[in-house]
């Protein structure tokens, strides 16, 4: 699909506000190396997300204590880092799953003009 150049970058900032929760929810399911997330991303319809973004927000979750991380040695290429999920980071995720379920309703409502609704 072409989508136009402001259509895009509007997609990007959307992107940017949720791209924590959606790397959470793909690790939370199985630990996953960097490319493993971007392609899963990717398979849920994702298909713009940059990998630099979702390296970064890898590494920004690793550092606030959401993600563990190891090393896993590979025959075919260079070692891979995969991420797997702390206790901590369950936490998060299922608050942050209501919250988003809380702000997608909200939005729901005004897209479809259903004042009262909370």
């Amino acid at each position: 699909m072409n989508i136009p150049q402001n259509r895009a970058v509007e997609r990007s900032q959307l992107l940017k506000g949720v791209l924590d929760l959606a790397v959470l929810a793909v690790v939370a399911e199985q630990d996953a190396y960097g490319y493993d997330v971007v392609r899963k991303l990717r398979t849920y319809g994702l298909n713009d997300v940059a990998e630099a973004s979702v390296y970064g927000t890898l590494r920004r979750l690793f550092s606030t204590g959401y993600l563990s991380s190891y090393v896993v040695p590979s025959e075919e290429g260079p070692h891979r880092k995969y991420y797997g999920m702390t206790a901590i980071g369950r936490e998060w995720l299922v608050e942050q799953q209501s919250q988003w379920i809380d702000f997608r309703n909200v939005i729901d409502a005004i897209i479809k003009n259903d004042e009262g609704v909370s």
